[in-house]
């Protein structure tokens, strides 16, 4: 007895949806001639931007030190006794939910003394509902697509042999970066202005491979 025909098919699924988190990258430095005063500005500055970000309230979801550094400058590279002073920073992780008050968050960190700012990076969070619409779309599609296929040979779909999920993803796009230039630390200028940021729209695909069996194709000349 010959085995049924097998039908394989891929179905796609690309899907658009907007962003649900915003990350940003704070690096906040000091320099000075003296070792314990660089270190003593860095830990300042930091805690005035986290005492910042923090004002945000709910608005900001996380909040995470990405790592910290204090490191000698070097008057010439290859004479490692000549040091001019020293340098520190810390990189601040920050996710934000809400996206009214992001562009005035941005605006604020920048506006503060030896800060930049890089970002946002729009994402979606990693149990979104969108990928699982994807995936579910996707398979629908590899459904339809081998159906179609039977009905173009005469035959139909009889079972499932085989699906696989190649993977799902977001649409690569090219990272925005805003960096500010050293603040002056000039209290009398008064709040920045906010920043005008639109979210970025999410693009997620999703692919899979499947295997149907069917019944005998009608290949009889009409």
């Amino acid at each position: 007895m010959s085995e049924a025909p097998l039908i394989c098919v891929r179905g796609e699924a690309v899907l658009e949806a907007e962003p649900e988190v915003a990350r940003l990258s704070v690096h906040v430095q000091s320099q000075e001639s003296d070792r314990r005063t660089a270190l003593d500005r860095l830990t300042e500055r930091n805690r005035r931007c986290l005492d910042l970000v923090a004002s945000y309230g709910d608005a900001v979801e996380k909040v995470e030190t990405g790592g910290l550094s204090i490191m000698p400058v070097l008057k010439y590279k290859r004479r490692e006794g000549d040091v001019r002073g020293y340098r520190g920073t810390v990189w601040i992780k920050i996710a934000i939910t809400d996206f009214g008050v992001l562009g005035e968050l941005v605006a604020r960190l920048g506006d503060l003394e030896r800060t930049y700012v890089n970002g946002p990076d729009w994402e979606l969070r990693r149990d979104s509902e969108v990928y699982g619409r994807a995936a579910r779309q996707a398979a629908h599609e590899a459904v339809a697509r081998a159906r179609s296929y039977a009905e173009a040979l005469g035959a139909r779909l009889t079972g499932l042999v085989e699906l696989s999920d190649e993977g799902l993803g977001r649409g690569q796009d090219a990272p925005v970066a805003l960096a500010a230039a050293y603040g002056g630390g000039m209290a009398d200028a008064g709040e920045p202005e906010p920043i005008d940021l639109e979210p970025e729209t999410q693009v997620v695909r999703a692919t899979v491979l499947a295997r149907f069996t069917a019944t005998p194709p009608d290949l009889e000349p009409r």
